[in-house]
This record gives structure tokens, sequence and C-alpha cells, in this order.
């Protein structure tokens, strides 16, 4: 733990029912190196937030100090209108997590972490295993699962004691893309339900599959937030439409189009590169050219996906500490 300052206490800060979590000015340090800097951040009822970004880029840290397993250097943190470190016990029977490093002996078997985690008003067990299909592996060991099936375990755990929040980092680190889907219709499922939930991850399919909100995170600081539809239109706003065609009028006439930035040739393939645009702009253009049969059978249209507008995000942020 750094030197700094223990966090602070400001008994006025929001506890309305629409945040579930608040954080304001959240700095942590290690040995004179700042891990989590000035970050603000608010998970609000009902919501899949997601903190996404690069290994390193403080979202555990960042978790963890929500969950009062360290102690911030400074900043304001209240969940579900608690201090996390004040009232850890009462804190700790309201919030679920799923850490990064989860794990539990070989021998144990389901039924046996079931009782280990259950508090005095624990749901129902035997619903939470149907509900994430493990019913029949309520005899088995912990080391004869498969990754999905440690993973759905580690759900129904966090979701035993009725939490209002649940805190799920990694949650499909290192599983094959069976498991990963196994482990996101779980989580779909919990979003339906209303459940709150803080997904950290780095696998960015996953935000845009299960995220109402992400925030994206580098070096401690958090970059942009919104909707993950909200960062593709900000961060990768442009299309680029494709197709085959031999005219070698048709780079100059496209060029012309509204919204068009770019028209580049490989061999007999055109690619027009713009706004959105200019996929109306391109196939109009088709259209009036030759007709419905006159659009060429290989068209087809790539727009940016979250990853690729979190890496334009990440390249402007680049260019912006250079400057």
């Amino acid at each position: 733990m750094s030197g700094g300052r223990p966090s602070d206490t400001v008994v006025g800060m929001d506890t309305d029912e629409e945040h579930v979590v608040s954080v304001r000015g959240l700095h942590k340090a290690y040995a004179g190196r700042t891990v989590v800097n000035g970050v603000d951040l608010q998970v609000r009822a009902g919501e899949v937030l997601g903190l996404i970004g690069a290994n390193g880029a403080g979202k555990t840290t960042t978790v963890e100090c929500l969950q009062g397993l360290r102690r911030p250097d400074r900043g304001t943190i209240r969940v579900l209108g608690l201090d996390p470190h004040r009232d850890a016990d009462r804190l700790r029977r309201q919030v679920g997590s799923q850490l990064q490093n989860s794990a539990l002996p070989d021998r144990m078997r389901v039924r046996e972490a079931v009782a280990l985690f259950s508090g005095p008003h624990a749901a129902d067990a035997g619903e939470l295993l149907e509900r994430f299909g493990l019913a029949h592996r309520h005899g088995s060991a912990f080391g004869g699962m498969s990754g999905g099936e440690r993973q759905r375990l580690f759900l129904v755990l966090a979701l035993l004691n009725r939490p209002r929040l649940v805190i799920l980092d990694e949650l499909t680190q290192g599983l094959d893309p069976a498991a990963r889907r196994e482990v996101w219709s779980a989580v779909a499922r919990l979003r339906r339900e209303g459940t709150t939930v803080l997904l950290v991850t780095h696998e960015l399919d996953e935000a845009e599959a299960l995220c109402d909100r992400v925030v994206a995170m580098r070096a401690g600081r958090v970059l942009d937030q919104g909707t993950p539809a909200d960062l593709v239109a900000r961060h990768g706003g442009w299309a680029t439409v494709r197709f085959s065609l031999t005219d070698p009028q048709a780079a100059q006439e496209l060029s012309s189009l509204p919204g068009v930035q770019d028209v580049s040739r490989r061999g007999e393939e055109l690619a027009v590169t713009g706004s959105r645009a200019v996929i109306a702009h391109t196939g109009a253009w088709l259209l009036a050219r030759g007709g419905p049969e006159g659009v060429p059978a290989d068209l087809r249209v790539e727009i940016p996906d979250l990853e690729t507008a979190l890496l334009a995000l990440l390249d402007s942020d680049h260019e912006s500490e250079a400057a």
C-alpha cells in the first residue's frame, strides 16, 4: 500500500436508489506508481456496466477499492450508500462477486461449496443451480468440472445471498468459445432479471454483447463512457463498402459521392470508405448504374465494432499525450 492519505469521507454524497455505485476522484498508487488516476464512476440500478481496457488499465484495482479489498489513497466511494471500509460487514452481505483469481479446492463438491457460501437468508440453491444448468452437477467435484461450468458455479455462489450488486472480473478469461457463450447466456439472464452487474473485461465482443454502458480506461484514467453504440459512433463512425467492378471510371465517380473519403482498388475489388452515409450513396449509385441486377454479388459492408472504436480512442489518447 502506498503512503497516501486514506479515502475521504463525504457524508452528503449521493446515495439515491438510482446509483448503486458512485465514485469520485479515485486515486491509487503502488510504490509510487499510479494505477488509478482520478476515476469517476457511477453504476445505475438494474444496468450491466462494463469496465473495458487493456490489461494494466486499472480496472481490477478500481473494483477492489469498491469491495473494500484495497484502500484508496484519495477519493470518495459509495456502494449502496455505504463506505466499503467503514461499512464492510454490512456491504459484504449485499454484494456478490467473482474475482479474477476465484478458485475452489479441487475435491470440494458443488453442494459443499453452496453450503459454505450460503448465508442465513440465502436464495434457493437448487433453483439457482437449475437456472444455470448445474442441477445435474450437485454432487460433482470442482476439479472435474469444465471451465464454463466452473464460471457458472461462481455465478451461483455470487447470487446465493440475494445481492443487490454483482461484480464479475474477467469472467470468461481462458475459456473456449463454447464455454464463453454458456457464461454469456447466464449473464444475459441476470440482465433481463434486472440484476445490477459491474463487469470487468478486456474482451470487447463480450462487453458489446452484454453491457448497457461501458467505461473505457487506460493507464488508470477514464477515456470515455456511454453505450457500446455511443462509443462506436464517436470513435468508429466510418464504413467501408467493398465490391468487384472492372469499370475504370468507377473510382472517379465514386470519389465524388457525399461522405466518401477514399476509394481504393485492389485487382477488381473497389473499397469505398467514408462516413456511414457512403453505404446509402454507394448503393444508390450502383442501382442507378445498373438496376437491381447490376448490384455486384460480392457486395459487402464493413462497419467498425467496439474493439475498432476503442483502438481509435487509444490512438487518439496517445496522440494527445504526445502533443
